[in-house]
């Protein structure tokens, strides 16, 4: 059997990054917490939307896409702020992202496991800041993957949410990706796991639409965070978190609000479906779609709608109303 061809295995790196391009950002401010596996702590930042005057009853944490930040969940912050000050949210840099603090980890991961021990101890955080909350984790894109994989993965002793929403989540690949896709690239991030790859070439040239008015190159350039070059490994990671993803939804046990946009790029309103429907019977889980929308639902031309809609979950949740299918 012939080795594959760099270029082969590039291409084959192309329709994994592609399936995870979202939008980058800004500044933060730092929380620290000790990570058990080294000796010392790492720090990311956050941000929060917390009402001045109202104790939050339930509060949200963000877990940001790929090449994404904390400022992604600035609309939905701003609008519980205005409309449902009773929930609250925090959003934290993802390890290896355009915030990550440590520049040379930017666009790497060495173990996809340190993304679930941060998503833990942010955890552990809020519920120290709001003891007597429901915690509901929400991840988008990405953010959805490392949510779902950490529920999976969780130790008996960390703290679990009591609620989950994804947001586009990626949950299988497409079907015009060829078959040899996944595993040529889990063969490029064993044999040069350091090795770096522009997001110009793991786009293949595509300028992928995200919202009815925005594509994600001129969104990249626009963005001082942005990240030039990921890790093969990273990619890799990416690929098997894809492609394990229904399996996990075997495996929930708390409610589960699932949202996706008609237009989506990355997977239709059938993958979503199917995803949906390994959702263990006896756990609640609502799905919406939204025809008209694309990727970034947060983003979105018809937002308003999307979050009236997470307004109305949250309310069940909070009054454990939810129903169990």
């Amino acid at each position: 059997m012939t080795q594959p061809s760099v270029s082969r295995i590039i291409r084959g790196c192309a329709c994994i990054a592609a399936l995870v391009l979202t939008t980058c950002a800004p500044k933060y401010t730092l929380v620290n917490h000790v990570n058990e596996a080294s000796a010392k702590s790492d720090s990311f930042g956050y941000r929060k939307w917390i009402s001045e005057t109202v104790d939050p009853d339930v509060v949200i944490i963000g877990i940001h896409g790929f090449c994404g930040a904390s400022i992604d969940y600035a609309n939905l912050g701003n609008h519980l702020l205005q409309y449902q000050p009773k929930t609250g949210l925090y959003a934290y840099e993802v390890r290896g992202q355009g915030s990550d603090p440590i520049r040379e980890r930017r666009g790497d991961i060495g173990d996809p496991k340190d993304w679930y021990r941060d998503l833990f101890a942010f955890t552990q955080l809020v519920r120290e800041q709001h003891p007597h909350a429901k915690i509901v984790w929400f991840g988008e894109s990405m953010g959805a993957l490392i949510s779902v994989h950490a529920l999976r993965e969780a130790p008996a002793k960390d703290p679990l949410p009591d609620g989950l929403i994804l947001s586009s989540p990626i949950v299988r690949f497409r079907d015009d990706i060829p078959a040899w896709t996944p595993g040529l690239v889990q063969i490029a991030a064993t044999t040069l796991p350091l090795a770096r790859i522009s997001l110009e070439t793991l786009s293949g040239g595509q300028d992928i639409q995200m919202t009815q008015t925005s594509h994600h190159n001129e969104q990249v350039q626009k963005n001082s965070y942005n990240v030039e070059k990921h890790t093969l490994r990273l990619i890799g990671t990416l690929g098997r978190h894809i492609d394990t993803m229904n399996d996990c939804a075997a495996t929930f046990r708390q409610p589960v609000l699932v949202l996706h946009g008609g237009k989506d790029y990355f997977n239709n309103d059938s993958d979503v479906r199917g995803f949906v429907a390994r959702i263990p019977s006896g756990v609640s889980k609502t799905y919406h779609d939204y025809p008209q929308a694309y990727h970034l639902l947060m983003y979105d031309a018809k937002r308003e709608t999307i979050f009236r809609d997470i307004e109305r979950w949250v309310n069940l949740l909070r009054n454990d109303r939810l129903k169990k299918l």
